[in-house]
């Protein structure tokens, strides 16, 4: 969810979210694994055309050069639609819920699957990875980081952990949301990572200073489920805090727990003394944009949004940037939220096998390697070319390496998945806002858990 090099990411407040209830789709083909037969072979489906949907991304610039090798190794022609991303899921919604099959793969967050899965929207890829006539015996499913399968993994019951079901996308790239810094100004004052959460706002405090144009922590705050997925929700869960409990019949929303209760004090508390004074509309680019021009001494959020910043002249702090992972929990735990861009297929499509084929090679070791070689692709979601490729790539960005794999052993989607993800998750943001504005946090929680106990339970 994030944008490089000068991309947008997911639009934010405004974007329009369709109900998986009631919107009307029809019900989706059979799956089409089963039809493919003999031994497995790239040609297998030569001469035919796939119609892809994607947003523009670093992800998808770096892979738009290779293209014509897809076709060369398949003979498979691949059409792609790019839509903006402020327009993008309100025309993938649309498409889904008509039940038509005009694009045969898109784009997806992992989020989604909870809204598009249930409906039979989307196409269960397990058995596709299980089929040796459809998936290459390279092709090893097992590198991609467990915590990134996990996450697109479900049974489509609400509330039910993520990991078992269907494989409802194959994972791209992703986003650890962790802490980027202006190393250069911590260097020059001798200034240690703090690895609690209350030396970490002690220190964003301390490094205020708002007649100098300069402020500790940036961090999201507008009012968008966004705002909750980056470092909010990473540190709220290494805090202990939970989202939601299952009380054997229901969901019950925990954001009004004592734990839920003190951090969120904290969080906003930090926002109030050390954030930007308009945080209330910050998205991720003010935030970035900000410790990019060194008005932001630190910033919360996805490392690979963070990551272009520190590249010769990106930015009038490129080359003085670091990154650690953040404060740890009490009990020393790293967890961390993550987002990743996946390949789904439309469960309608008319043209599975080659739309198979496709996702397969997009998320292959090859071709995710010369991805990583182009140098905005960040964090690959294959352990073999993060330690082959990515390693080298980004040797030289101090702390960068460090953090990841400090986290990426505990980094995984930390929500509990329920169909009114994004209703209910713009709403704790509204809350968020409500409680800066001066509404008392215990009450203001209550009644945010209550009515999100209400919202996904119907």
């Amino acid at each position: 969810m994030l944008a490089a090099m000068g991309f947008t990411g997911i639009a934010a407040a405004g974007l329009p979210i369709l109900s998986a209830c009631g919107v009307g789709g029809r019900a989706s083909a059979p799956n089409g694994a089963a039809d493919v037969t003999g031994g497995f072979d790239w040609k297998k489906a030569a001469g035919q055309t796939i119609n892809i949907l994607q947003t523009p991304h670093p992800y998808q610039v770096s892979y738009q050069p290779m293209l014509a090798e897809f076709t060369e190794l398949t003979g498979i022609d691949v059409n792609v639609d790019l839509v903006p991303e402020a327009d993008y899921f309100t025309k993938l919604n649309t498409e889904l819920a008509g039940g038509t099959g005009k694009h045969d793969a898109f784009m997806l967050g992992a989020y989604f699957i909870w809204q598009y899965g249930p409906p039979g929207w989307i196409e269960d890829l397990g058995p596709w990875l299980q089929n040796t006539s459809a998936t290459s015996a390279e092709y090893d499913f097992e590198d991609i980081f467990d915590g990134l399968r996990t996450s697109t993994r479900w049974d489509l019951t609400t509330g039910q952990p993520l990991g078992s079901g269907g494989q409802w996308a194959i994972p791209w790239g992703f986003e650890n949301n962790v802490v980027a810094y202006n190393k250069a100004y911590f260097d020059r004052r001798g200034i240690r990572l703090p690895d609690n959460f209350d030396d970490f706002i002690q220190l964003a405090i301390d490094l205020t200073d708002r007649s100098a144009n300069r402020y500790g922590i940036a961090t999201r705050g507008s009012k968008s489920w966004a705002t909750i997925h980056p470092g909010f929700m990473t540190q709220y869960v290494r805090e202990g805090a939970v989202d939601y409990t299952f009380d054997g019949t229901d969901l019950i929303a925990e954001m009004d727990s004592d734990r839920a209760v003190d951090f969120t004090r904290k969080w906003i508390e930090m926002q109030q003394k050390a954030g930007p004074t308009s945080w209330t509309t910050y998205d991720y680019p003010n935030a970035t944009g900000d410790l990019g021009d060194g008005t932001a001494m630190m910033v919360y959020d996805a490392d690979s949004a963070t990551y272009p910043k520190n590249k010769p002249g990106a930015s009038a702090e490129a080359g003085n940037l670091g990154w650690y992972a953040g404060p740890a929990g009490p009990d020393g735990n790293y967890k961390t939220n993550l987002w990743t861009w996946s390949w789904a297929m439309n469960a309608n499509s008319a043209n599975k096998l080659p739309a198979w084929l496709f996702i397969q090679w997009a998320t292959g070791k090859e071709s995710m390697t010369k991805a990583v070689e182009g140098g905005i692709f960040a964090d690959p979601v294959r352990k073999s070319v993060f330690d082959s490729t990515f390693k080298r790539v980004a040797g030289n960005q101090p702390g960068y390496l460090e953090a990841f794999e400090t986290v990426i052993g505990s980094s995984k989607i930390q929500f509990t998945p329920q169909k009114k993800f994004f209703d209910t998750t713009k709403d704790w943001a509204v809350a968020l806002q409500d409680i800066y504005g001066g509404d008392d946090a215990a009450s203001r929680l209550r009644s945010l858990a209550k009515t999100n106990t209400s919202k996904v339970n119907l």
